[in-house]
């Protein structure tokens, strides 16, 4: 190992061992995908859950709400979401699906729809 790996380990043990005090900490590791590296990173992004009224706002801070595009008696059916978010939570969650989709079974259809509508897509073009 040299020295930039040491660090970067160490940083994530630490990271890990801080998170590992807050009452949320079980909770997110037990979220499929989500480990000892990632729980950390989640926590930090999302910050105090309690100061989000419901999941829609959740949902806004990361940026992945569908946007409205309406005009007149026009409704589009498939909207892109707005991105207006944390762009740093948005990479995590993508980080979190990727790593899901890697390890399921290609027999549970849901996971087969998944992997085959481009979530494989960069992190850094979808935020």
């Amino acid at each position: 190992m040299n020295v930039t790996s040491e660090t970067v380990e160490a940083l994530r043990i630490k990271m890990d061992q801080t998170a590992s005090l807050m009452p949320e900490y079980d909770v997110v590791l037990g979220m499929d995908g989500v480990g000892p590296t990632l729980g950390p990173q989640l926590i930090a992004e999302i910050g105090d859950v309690t100061r989000f009224e419901h999941r829609g706002a959740l949902t806004a801070f990361a940026g992945v709400d569908p946007r409205k595009k309406e005009s007149g008696d026009y409704e589009r059916r498939s909207n892109p979401t707005t991105k207006k978010g944390s762009p740093h939570l948005r990479k995590t969650l993508f980080q979190i699906m990727d790593g899901l989709i890697q390890r399921s079974p290609q027999d549970i259809p849901v996971y087969a729809f998944m992997d085959k509508n481009a979530l494989r897509a960069s992190p850094t073009t979808s935020t």
